[in-house]
């Protein structure tokens, strides 16, 4: 497919962690981006230069962009030849899909579409909610054709591709990786690949809106999957008194097994969200999944046990944990379990110094308690009586553990790891 030479103008509505690269991307690429946020401080910033995420290398794209021309934010939409929305859908209390982001992507980007504009949906959705935003946009603009109606001939294409990227290599995986890109109709699929082959050097594998929901959804869904099995697998070592990680080592020798590492559960706004919107559409035909999300999300208060029962063997004990992010390495707290970590300990009237290199203020969540503080790493390590290893971040993995006396709970596997005796037992 060539690339079409109408798509000049592109407007990426959402800038964050995934919409901000995007928009800086395709502003390199030539094309003239305007980023849309409904965060004033968000849009100012990075008129300024200034990127609000830590990602390696995107301050260095964006500013390039800013300064060639190529690339702006604003608050407010504005005509284009194309439209990406990469907006949240986080779910609500009671793990229902909440798109209400997307709903108000929709009522802010009818009045400036126009006849032969692309809209393609990156959120990551339920399925049939990209059918769902297409009605949604005809409603308000009733002049204009869309494909759920009209087929091919409609005045309007929407697709979705839901984007693979690992926070830390989002730049090199969103050029690198291929995309599913799923249309209403053929033609929506084919006019999406033809805007992502300006950038993308993996294949775009066609097919339909429906299907390439489904197929994010699948993919989170099974890694969730496969870390359940993981941290089920560190529960039963617990209560067994063996090492989880010298027997994921040992099992992961034979040539058909590759078990994951366990951790404090899961986080981030994909792996943690995701397979409840497949619940949602099937709740008595995913036991499976739902299995593995109370794995998952019991695995915080299970380690919050841990270091309360170590907590009653010392006087006013001083607790240090390390790491609040979801990810090594970046600053992402959404959905982060070792903030749930941390919580569980904040209610039960411990001191708490939390150690988090990539922020400077505790989230909100946090900030209500007394008894946290934030801190820095070489307090820790010289007055804590309990070190809590939460986010395997790259200073703390450097650390020399065995050179500190102190109660270490390590829910990561990287001091354990290293110093363990695997042939302990041969």
């Amino acid at each position: 497919m060539k690339n079409d030479p109408a798509l000049k103008n592109l407007c990426v509505i959402g800038l964050g962690y995934v919409g901000l690269p995007t928009a800086a991307i395709f502003a390199n690429r030539g094309l003239n981006v305007l980023g849309v946020d409904i965060n004033s401080q968000s849009v100012d910033a990075i008129n300024a230069g200034k990127v609000p995420i830590i990602e390696p290398d995107l301050d260095i794209l964006v500013n390039g962009a800013i300064a060639a021309g190529q690339f702006r934010a604003a608050s407010v939409p504005e005509p284009a030849d194309a439209f990406i929305i990469a907006v949240p859908t986080p779910f609500t209390t009671d793990q229902k899909p909440d798109l209400s982001y997307l709903d108000a992507a929709a009522d802010t980007l009818a009045p400036v579409l126009a006849i032969n504009n692309l809209i393609i949906v990156e959120s990551t959705v339920p399925v049939g909610s990209t059918e769902r935003f297409s009605k949604r946009l005809a409603k308000k603009r009733p002049d204009l054709d869309f494909p759920f109606s009209s087929g091919g001939k409609a005045d309007i294409s929407i697709a979705h591709s839901p984007e693979r990227v690992l926070p830390g290599q989002v730049l090199l995986e969103l050029t690198s990786n291929d995309r599913v890109v799923g249309g209403i109709t053929p033609r929506c699929a084919e006019r999406a690949a033809q805007l992502y082959q300006m950038v993308v050097k993996g294949r775009c594998f066609l097919t339909t809106s429906r299907t390439a929901e489904l197929v994010k959804l699948a993919e989170n869904a099974y890694r969730d999957v496969s870390i359940a099995f993981a941290n089920e697998l560190a529960n039963v070592s617990d209560i067994l008194g063996i090492n989880p990680w010298g027997v994921i080592e040992l099992a992961n020798h034979h040539p058909r097994v590759n078990i994951l590492n366990p951790g404090p559960g899961v986080g981030g706004h994909c792996i943690a969200v995701d397979p409840w919107f497949i619940v949602s559409s099937a709740p008595d035909d995913t036991p499976l999944i739902q299995t593995a999300r109370r794995v998952n999300d019991g695995r915080p208060a299970r380690i919050a046990k841990a270091i309360l029962e170590t907590a009653t063997n010392l006087k006013s004990p001083e607790v240090a944990c390390l790491g609040l992010s979801y990810k090594a390495d970046t600053d992402d707290l959404r959905e982060s379990a070792s903030i749930e970590v941390v919580k569980f300990l904040a209610e039960a009237s411990l001191n708490i110094t939390v150690v988090e290199p990539y922020i400077n203020v505790l989230p909100s969540e946090l900030a209500e308690f007394d008894n946290i503080k934030l801190g820095s790493l070489e307090q820790v390590l010289g007055g804590a009586d309990i070190l809590v290893l939460l986010t395997d971040h790259r200073a703390f993995r450097e650390i020399d553990i065995t050179v500190f006396q102190k109660t270490v709970i390590d829910t990561r596997g990287i001091w354990n790891f290293k110093n363990r005796d695997l042939r302990l037992h041969q």
